[in-house]
């Protein structure tokens, strides 16, 4: 059974994606190329660039609480419980090009001259249009499909676009040592019982974490499962 931490949590991710439709536009690797290209700061820079702020106290935290991806790809597990262990590197391949189009696309046309969030939006929503439809049903494939054929969170490990920048923050956050949200263990209370490890949305091998002492990784979304599913206590939170 759930515990209370998880229903919560489950339960934002799935607000958060029954909303997607009406927000998707903040989440546009597009519209930062397109706003780019007009001088405008656009939604989705702004979500992008508070995403990296919030990793420098919270981890990837975004991902594990609030992402509306986050949210359909955990209600897959249902239909594909697959654990993902590789092909992180993905997504910057992906991240790295579309980043120095944007830099390079910035200094060419001078940089930014006005800040609009809602840029391309019409009362502040995303759909309001057939094109915008399609748009939003196309992302959503691209979010649907690699968890359907690859398993966990397949988005989350191979395209997705935001994740960097957050990992970006999280590193810069333990090079300078800054208190944050985080994992700790305590590995003699560990049972060796694998559900931290089999429980994690993020396919990661906590069970071996928990045992080292080193809880740190680039792809824990700090969404407390191993905490809640740990009956010896082995894992907490640590600020």
């Amino acid at each position: 059974m759930k515990k209370r931490r998880q229903k919560i949590r489950t339960g934002i991710l799935m607000v958060s994606f029954f909303l997607f439709p009406a927000f998707f536009y903040f989440f546009s690797p597009y519209l930062i190329i397109e706003g780019t290209l007009n001088g405008v700061i656009t939604g989705s820079f702004v979500l992008f660039t508070l995403q990296f702020i919030s990793a420098l106290v919270l981890g990837r935290g975004f991902c594990g609480w609030v992402c509306p991806a986050g949210g359909a790809q955990e209600a897959l597990v249902t239909v594909r419980n697959k654990k993902v262990t590789k092909g992180n590197f993905i997504k910057w391949l992906i991240w790295i090009p579309w980043i120095t189009v944007i830099v390079l696309l910035a200094v060419k046309n001078g940089g930014y001259h006005q800040i609009t969030p809602f840029y391309q939006m019409k009362f502040g929503l995303s759909i309001d249009s057939v094109y915008a439809l399609i748009t939003y049903l196309m992302v959503l494939m691209l979010i649907v499909i690699p968890t359907l054929i690859v398993g966990r969170r397949s988005f989350c490990h191979h395209l997705c676009w935001m994740a960097p920048f957050m990992i970006i923050g999280r590193k810069i956050r333990n090079l300078f040592g800054w208190p944050s949200l985080r994992l700790e263990a305590i590995s003699d209370q560990c049972t060796h019982c694998h559900t931290c490890t089999d429980n994690c949305p993020m396919s990661l091998p906590v069970e071996q974490m928990v045992e080292s002492n080193k809880m740190e990784n680039t792809e824990c979304i700090l969404c407390a499962s191993c905490i809640d599913g740990c009956k010896s206590k082995a894992i907490t939170y640590r600020f």
